[in-house]
C-alpha cells in the first residue's frame, strides 16, 4: 500500500464533516433510550449499507448497544466505542453545530461521534477500494459508557476474550498522542453516624459526625502515592442540619484513581479497615473501585510502535502517553487484549460547551485507522 490515504480522506472532507453534523444534531444523552436509539438506527443503517452483519442488543433502559461485524476467518479486531454523550437534550441551542477558525463545534463531536464516522469511512474505503484484511473487524458500539458502561460491560469483556487487539476510538490526548495507559478508579462513600444533642445546654452528650469525618478526611488523603501513580481525593461532604445541633450524620464522596491492579486491594483493604475516633461513633464504607487501569504492556508497546509506522507511511509522527481518566478500553486491557486507545479525533472539551475537533487532522486519523484495520 504506497498510496497516502491521507490525500483520500481529504477530498472527503465534505462528506465526512457532514455526516459528523448529522450525528452531532441527533442529540443522545445516556439516560435517554429513544433519543439514544434514533441515532443507534442509522449508524446501523449507515454499517448495513456497507454489508456489514448487525446485531443490536437490546436494553430495557438505555439505548440498543450494536454489534457490527464485517470480514470473515478465525481471528478479529475489536474497534470499541460510544455513542451516548453526557449532554442534555437542547444543548444544541446553546452549542451549536459550527465551522470556526479550522474547527468544527457541537456537542459530542470530540468526544465522541467523530470516532465512530473515522471508522465507517475508513471501512466504507477498504470495501470500496477491495483491500484486503488480515483479520475480521468487529466494531462494538455501546451506549451508556458516560456512566460507566453499566449494562454494556459484560458483552465488552466478552468480546474482548475473543478479540486479539482492542482498538478504541476515543478521542486523542490534547497534543494528539495516543492513550497507551489509563487510570482505574471508582468511589467511595464513607457515611458516619454520630449522636444528637443540643449545642448548648448538652454538647458533651452528642456524638459530633462531621467532626469524627474530619479525622478521616486527612487520613483518606494520605492514602495517595504519587509515585505509584495512586490518588485519593475528598471531592465532597455534607452534614449537619443548624449550627446549634450537634450533627449525628456526615458524610463524604471519594474519588480514588490508581495506576496499577495491586493498588486497588491496598485502597480496598485501607477504606475498610477505617475505626472510628470519637466514642460512640459509627462508620459505613460504600462503594469501590470499579474499573481496573489499563496498564502499559509490552504487547501495547508492541501495538503502539505499528501504529506509529503506520503514520510515518502518511507522513506524520504520532505519540503516545498516558491519562487520567478512563474509558472502555480499561476493560478490554483487564481481559489481557493488547489495547491501544485514543484513536479518534484532534481537539478538546469533552463534557464542555467549547468541545471541538481540529478539521485538518481528520483525513489523516482516517488514513491510520485503515492502516490498522488492514494490517493487523
Amino acid at each position: 500500500m504506497t498510496s497516502k490515504w491521507t490525500d483520500h480522506f481529504q477530498q472527503q472532507l465534505p462528506e465526512i464533516l457532514e455526516e459528523l453534523r448529522t450525528y452531532v444534531e441527533i442529540e443522545t444523552p445516556t439516560h435517554n433510550k429513544q433519543a439514544v436509539d434514533q441515532l443507534g438506527h442509522l449508524i446501523a443503517d449507515r454499517f448495513r449499507a456497507l454489508g456489514c452483519k448487525i446485531d443490536t442488543l437490546y436494553q430495557p433502559t438505555y439505548g440498543d448497544q450494536l454489534r457490527i461485524e464485517y470480514g470473515d476467518g478465525p481471528e478479529q479486531i475489536m474497534v470499541l466505542g460510544h455513542f451516548d454523550t453526557v449532554k442534555e437534550l437542547g444543548t444544541l441551542v446553546q452549542e451549536p453545530w459550527k465551522i470556526e477558525d479550522g474547527r468544527v463545534y457541537g456537542p459530542g463531536t470530540y468526544d465522541m461521534k467523530a470516532g465512530i464516522i473515522f471508522s465507517y469511512f475508513a471501512l466504507k474505503t477498504i470495501i470500496e477500494q477491495q483491500i484486503p484484511l488480515q483479520s475480521k473487524l468487529v466494531f462494538f458500539w455501546n451506549t451508556d459508557e458516560e456512566i460507566g458502561s453499566v449494562s454494556s460491560e459484560k458483552w465488552i469483556r466478552e468480546e474482548a476474550k475473543r478479540s486479539k487487539f482492542a482498538l478504541v476510538i476515543e478521542p486523542a490526548a490534547g497534543d494528539g498522542s495516543l492513550k497507551t495507559s489509563r487510570k482505574g478508579g471508582g468511589d467511595f462513600i464513607l457515611k458516619v453516624k454520630g449522636r444528637a444533642a443540643h449545642a448548648g445546654n448538652d454538647h458533651a452528650l452528642g456524638v459530633n459526625a462531621i467532626e469524627e469525618l474530619a479525622h478521616h478526611v486527612i487520613a483518606i488523603q494520605g492514602f495517595t502515592d504519587y509515585d505509584a501513580g495512586t490518588t485519593l481525593s475528598v471531592g465532597t461532604i455534607r452534614g449537619g442540619t443548624v449550627s446549634n445541633v450537634v450533627p449525628d450524620y456526615a458524610e463524604a464522596d471519594i474519588d480514588v484513581r490508581i495506576s496499577a491492579s495491586s493498588e486497588a486491594d491496598r485502597i480496598t483493604t485501607l477504606m475498610h479497615q477505617l475505626k472510628p475516633v470519637l466514642p460512640g461513633a459509627q462508620l459505613i464504607v460504600e462503594g469501590g473501585i470499579t474499573k481496573p487501569p489499563m496498564e502499559r504492556t509490552a504487547a501495547t508497546e508492541q501495538l503502539f510502535l505499528h501504529a506509529q509506522e503506520q503514520a510515518l507511511l502518511e507522513g506524520f509522527t504520532l505519540t503516545e502517553r498516558g491519562v487520567g481518566g478512563t474509558s472502555d478500553g480499561n476493560f478490554t486491557a483487564d481481559e489481557g487484549t493488547p489495547t491501544l486507545d485514543g484513536l479518534g479525533p484532534v481537539g478538546d472539551g469533552a463534557h464542555a460547551s467549547h468541545e471541538h475537533v481540529v478539521i485538518e487532522a481528520i483525513p489523516g486519523r482516517i488514513a491510520v485507522l485503515l492502516r490498522l484495520f488492514t494490517s493487523l
